[in-house]
C-alpha cells in the first residue's frame, strides 16, 4: 500500500529528497530534509534575521551587547575602554584569610571559623585546643595544650594511630568542656 500524499520533498534544489518528516525554516518557510534544515545547509536568505550571535570581550569573557547596525568590533573595543572590569595590573589575592591566632601570620583560601569564638584561624590553629578559644568552654593553659600535644606523640604500640590519636583528642576535649559546663561557665546550665 503506498502513501503518495505523505512526506514532502527537500526545497534545496540540489536534494529533493522524499522526507516522511521534514523541517520547516522558520524564516523562509520551505520544508528542508535534515541535512538541509540549518541556516547555513540551505544558505537561507533571510538567515540574518534570525542568527544574531553576541561577542564575547575577550579579556573578561562578558557577553557585549551589540543593537542593530553597529559593528561589533567597535562596541567590543568600547567595551574594553570603558567598561571591561578585567585589569591586567591588578591580581587578585587567593589567600585572604588571616589566623587570628596571636603571633601567627599564615593566610588560608578558604575561611576556617571557629564555631566558639567565630575567629578565623589557619588549619594549624582551627580547633579550640589549639587557639585557646576562650568563648562556649573553659580555656585551657598553654601549659595544658602542651601536655595534651606530648601525651599523644609518645609510642603507645598499635594504639597510636591517626585515628584513636584523633580519638583521644577529642575525648579529652568533650571532657574538659564538659568539666567546664559542670561549673557553670556554659550557658545550657545556667537558669
Amino acid at each position: 500500500m503506498e502513501f503518495p500524499d505523505l512526506g514532502k520533498h527537500c526545497a534545496e534544489e540540489t536534494c529533493k529528497q522524499l522526507d516522511f518528516l521534514p523541517l520547516k525554516c522558520d524564516v523562509c518557510k520551505q520544508d528542508f530534509c535534515k541535512d538541509h534544515f540549518t541556516y547555513a545547509a540551505h544558505k537561507c536568505p533571510f538567515a540574518f534575521m534570525k542568527d544574531v550571535q553576541v561577542p564575547v570581550c575577550p579579556l573578561c569573557n562578558n557577553p557585549v551587547p551589540v543593537k542593530k547596525g553597529e559593528i561589533a568590533d567597535v562596541v567590543v573595543g568600547e567595551h574594553i575602554d570603558r567598561d571591561c572590569k578585567y585589569h591586567p595590573g591588578k591580581k587578585e589575592k587567593i589567600f585572604t584569610y588571616r589566623c587570628s591566632k596571636e603571633g601567627c601570620k599564615k593566610k588560608e583560601m578558604l575561611q576556617v571559623a571557629c564555631d566558639q569564638c567565630c575567629g578565623s584561624f589557619c588549619i594549624q590553629h582551627r580547633h579550640p585546643l589549639d587557639h585557646s578559644c576562650k568563648r562556649g568552654s573553659c580555656p585551657l593553659s598553654v601549659a595544658g595544650c602542651s601536655a595534651a600535644r606530648a601525651s599523644e606523640s609518645k609510642p603507645w604500640g598499635a594504639l597510636n594511630t591517626l585515628s584513636s590519636s584523633w580519638l583521644a583528642q577529642r575525648f579529652r576535649y568533650y571532657a574538659a568542656a564538659f568539666v567546664c559546663w559542670g561549673k557553670g561557665s556554659s550557658p545550657l546550665f545556667q537558669q
